[in-house]
């Protein structure tokens, strides 16, 4: 076997928003329902914020692998992707190397669509304004995956720049299935998610940005910001109203920075990760049990995602047979 790199190009050009919530979807059923192993990150901690993460996990009988990156926040005012690195995909017969392929553009895309799949699961089948606070690569790939599954009638975008923010919604408005939207600015966050059916928090706050007393009943939320304890982009007000949903509910309870706050000030205990995505995906959990539910879904980032992402773009390129 020969071993294939593959770039970011190559990712986004293979790898559609529908299919990859597909594979996102069918990943995390499996996670759920043990059909995947997934240990909890390693991180090592850099100067000024920086991190370096490694996520080891094997998705299915035939798939194992491993994803390196690189997280730098401040990236982002230096016009470079905050996320870099690679996803390794093995030969489980063989233990031999298959690919390497381009980790930035795996996690921009694939946890869009685990948010979509979240959102198509626990918002409510009316849901039509979508509020993004943030406006990096995340907020460009959570509004197109959440197109997807909710016909959207109105998106607001909050972020510390105005400038950043206009540009944004400027370069979304030239995408062709957005065009009907009505995309518009918040000059603040409570403005933004003032009656919005869907929130996503897509920055790298510290602190919180985002009240629980500023949500309308029936509101869902995705947590993406926060990838490690430490800091937060909610209060643990919307925390403790909330039916709370994880990825992976073991990294949630001990890498989740939202719940880990809450629970700090005793505010709740460990049930209150209610919890798996896939549990809700495969219907043997409750998501959303009454239209007034606030919901939040907590995104850390699963590897199993990254490796069923990367699995079908790897066999698409391979040319083998891409349904597996």
């Amino acid at each position: 076997m020969s071993l294939i790199c593959i770039d970011a190009a190559q990712v986004r050009s293979t790898l559609s928003p529908a299919a990859c919530i597909a594979v996102v979807r069918k990943a995390m059923i499996a996670l759920s329902r043990g059909q995947a192993q997934q240990p909890l990150r390693s991180i090592l901690d850099l100067d000024g914020g920086d991190l370096l993460g490694l996520m080891p996990g094997r998705l299915g009988e035939d798939c194992f692998g491993a994803k390196l990156i690189s997280v730098y926040p401040h990236n982002a005012e230096r016009g470079q992707p905050s996320h870099q690195g690679l996803v390794a995909l093995f030969d489980r017969a063989s233990g031999a190397p298959l690919a390497v392929v381009d980790a930035q553009a795996i996690t921009a895309l694939r946890t869009a669509a685990a948010s979509a799949v979240a959102t198509d699961a626990l918002a409510r089948q009316d849901a039509q304004v979508l509020a993004l606070l943030g406006y990096g690569e995340q907020a460009e790939t959570h509004l197109i995956a959440l197109a997807q599954v909710r016909r959207l009638r109105e998106v607001r975008i909050w972020g510390r720049s105005r400038d950043k923010a206009e540009a944004f919604i400027g370069r979304m408005r030239l995408q062709v299935a957005l065009a009907p939207l009505a995309l518009r600015y918040c000059d603040s966050v409570a403005a933004a998610v003032d009656a919005a059916d869907m929130v996503c928090t897509l920055t790298h706050a510290s602190e919180p940005i985002l009240e629980g007393t500023m949500l309308a009943p029936g509101c869902h939320v995705n947590l993406v910001g926060s990838g490690r304890p430490g800091p937060v982009e909610v209060d643990s007000a919307l925390v403790c109203r909330a039916r709370f949903f994880a990825d992976h509910r073991e990294s949630v309870l001990k890498q989740g920075a939202e719940f880990l706050r809450a629970k700090a000030a005793g505010l709740v205990d460990d049930s209150h990760v209610l919890g798996e995505i896939g549990q809700v995906l495969a219907a043997d959990l409750p998501g959303r049990v009454a239209a007034d539910d606030i919901t939040v879904y907590k995104s850390l980032g699963s590897i199993v995602q990254d490796l069923a992402a990367a699995r079908y773009v790897y066999r698409r390129l391979a040319g083998l047979d891409s349904s597996r």
